[in-house]
């Protein structure tokens, strides 16, 4: 019970409907501007946090449930088809997270990058990518995102600045700086959020990153995505500092709810301003996963079901949602079982269409080796027959 009371914020506070202004490009009801608090405070190190009010619209909140319930049912579909072994390999599932990647793509545009590790389905999914793409993809079929060849840890969408999907602990961190220094070296005006989890957060090339990005005022802001558990072993187990805000030092940070689509997307926008001018800046998501680490872990050997069950029925992100819409009378309770329901069909069938799609034909081992027109030459052991080119 003393991790569940770690683990689990104040309920939800009394909400608050406000009519501040309108949009002109939607309908009366969708223009109507909400301002609603955040669940708790923001906490800041070496910075003012922002305001917990949060403006937003009927349309936004129909719109957050239903994205965030597809993620939810794309995880679930994910974990059946790997347990069916249409999936194999490595699989890290998101589902109790995706208040981090929604609020997050509420508060940028598609010109500002993205980079993550392996837990990657619904960051791309928030990028734009397709439920098509995404299921090919973890089934290693030729429409996937990667064209079969990445698999679940290596999704990408370069059209809208997502950069995968890494499957080395931490490696994309120093990626992501690179990113933030393109952006500024070309004067873009955009920023990079550079993701990584708890566990990550103690390896030493996320330091020596942090530290030329903070010399440099790279536009880039590292999120910690803190699920509470890295692999199997508890934050307090591995890290004498679990404040991961606080852990740049000279570099301020903010400790963010990250069950919240809301206050994700306030802290997502008061960073974004803030690196823009000032360099990089730490946000600590605090959030939970429901499922293990990946396919591998049952996820209960080191946590209490009572705990996972505690954190669903306190903080779940797509349920506190579901209270905004109908506390504040935009949906019916019907209604919104209608959209989970038409969020099943649509997930059902990218399902059945990816399972049609063809294998990567073998040749396509050899290409997206080298750069184009670049490739080499595989001689026998003689070095004297010519066995292959390679693209």
């Amino acid at each position: 019970m003393a991790a569940l009371r770690r683990l689990s914020s104040p309920s939800i506070p009394p909400l608050r409907r406000i009519v501040s202004r309108s949009f002109s490009s939607a309908s009366d009801d969708d223009q109507t501007v909400l301002t609603i608090e955040t669940s708790v405070p923001f906490t800041g190190h070496k910075i003012d946090p922002p305001s917990r009010s949060v403006e937003t619209t009927p349309k936004e909140l129909l719109t957050f449930f239903r994205d965030m319930s597809l993620m939810r049912r794309m995880e679930i579909a994910a974990d059946s088809l790997y347990k069916a072994k249409l999936i194999r390999g490595f699989c890290h599932l998101y589902d109790g997270q995706e208040a981090v990647s929604i609020g997050m793509e509420a508060a940028i545009t598609k010109r500002d990058a993205i980079i993550t590790a392996y837990r990657d389905h619904c960051i791309f999914l928030g990028r734009g990518g397709t439920l098509l793409e995404a299921f090919a993809e973890l089934m290693g079929r030729r429409a996937g995102c990667s064209k079969g060849k990445g698999g679940s840890m290596h999704f990408y969408r370069k059209e809208t600045h997502f950069y995968g999907g890494h499957g080395i602990v931490g490696a994309q961190v120093p990626l992501g700086c690179g990113i933030a220094f393109g952006q500024k070296y070309c004067k873009d005006e955009t920023v990079t959020f550079t993701m990584y989890g708890d566990g990550a957060a103690n390896q030493g090339q996320l330091f020596e990153a942090l530290n030329m990005s903070a010399l440099w005022d790279l536009p880039v802001i590292l999120v910690c995505e803190n699920n509470h558990y890295g692999m199997g072993t508890a934050e307090w187990r591995a890290a004498k500092s679990p404040a991961y805000y606080k852990r740049g030092d000279y570099v301020p940070g903010l400790k963010v709810d990250g069950m919240d689509v809301l206050a994700v997307k306030q802290a997502c926008k008061f960073a974004k301003e803030h690196v823009l001018k000032n360099g990089p800046m730490i946000l600590e998501m605090d959030t939970y996963r429901y499922h293990g680490h990946s396919m591998s872990d049952p996820g209960s050997t080191y946590r209490t079901r009572d705990e996972i069950s505690g954190v669903r029925q306190e903080r779940d992100p797509i349920e506190r949602v579901r209270k905004l819409i109908l506390s504040h009378d935009l949906s019916t309770a019907s209604e919104l079982k209608d959209i989970e329901k038409e969020v099943r069909k649509e997930v059902d069938d990218a399902i059945a269409q990816a399972k049609e799609t063809p294998m990567p034909d073998p040749s396509e081992l050899f290409t997206n080796v080298y750069v184009k027109g670049l490739g080499v030459e595989a001689f026998g052991a003689d070095r004297k027959e010519l066995k292959s080119v390679l693209p």
